[in-house]
């Protein structure tokens, strides 16, 4: 897949950057990524990670500076080249949000199957990191790797999801210890949030009728994300857990 074109930013947007905060966020077109994208985007300059223009470009227009960063995070080697594209001269917060989620049992999985839901949710973030660091070390930036309680977890028909989220979290354990002291890197593991992506996986397990008051609203994660990247210069969340009062 090819990395999708970029719309030009509003001159509202160029001249807020240099004056705010930056912050990209992927997969900021729904969802968790959309909602720590309005929380955030109330002092930072967001980029409105996504792939889909019209839906980016609806988060964009509600912010009051922001852009797309548009590209398709299957493909590997267009996430650098957008990173570039973008001519960030600072980047203080990364957020990785953008996953993918299904449940399929192993003996009804195919190869295709494991490397496209490990190619979003653990080798893009790898990669886009890779491609950020340099920004994030110059501004003492933050990761934040929105992660899953499947990342300590895993039961029938999960072993796609929470392998991709227990590589992530070692991924995101190693990058801590690595950029110590240059860039805070926190792993964020929510239970059932009320997503899009929630009902999805509820009717796949065969579950008809759906309550999203009973899971954690996207808005929850939301501002524990605030708290996380508003913390002291000496201080960082390494770990955060956040769970559903009822199981």
């Amino acid at each position: 897949m090819t990395e999708q074109p970029r719309p030009a930013a509003s001159t509202q947007s160029s001249s807020s950057r240099s004056t705010r905060p930056v912050a990209l966020i992927t997969g900021a077109s729904r969802g968790i990524g959309k909602a720590i994208a309005e929380e955030l985007g109330q002092e930072h300059h967001i980029l409105v990670g996504g792939t889909n223009p019209e839906t980016v470009n609806a988060v964009v227009q509600t912010l009051p500076s922001a852009e797309p960063f548009l590209v398709d995070l299957t493909d590997l080697d267009a996430i650098a080249p957008a990173l570039e594209a973008a001519e960030l001269s600072r980047l203080d917060v990364l957020v990785h949000s953008a996953g993918l989620a299904w449940m399929n049992p192993v003996a009804e999985t195919s190869p295709a199957q494991f490397q496209q839901m490990f190619t979003v949710n653990v080798f893009a973030v790898a990669e886009l990191t890779r491609a950020a660091l340099p920004l994030l070390r110059e501004s003492y930036g933050q990761v934040l790797s929105i992660n899953s309680g499947a990342g300590y977890t895993a039961g029938p028909g999960s072993s796609m999801y929470s392998g991709t989220k227990f590589a992530l979290r070692a991924m995101t354990d190693a990058l801590r210890e690595e950029e110590r002291g240059r860039v805070k890197v926190t792993s964020i593991h929510p239970g059932r949030v009320d997503t899009d992506m929630q009902v999805a996986l509820q009717e796949s397990m065969g579950n008809e009728s759906y309550d999203g008051g009973i899971y954690i609203s996207p808005r929850a994660i939301a501002e524990a994300a605030r708290t996380v990247v508003d913390m002291e210069d000496a201080s960082m969340v390494e770990t955060l857990s956040i769970r559903p009062v009822q199981k």
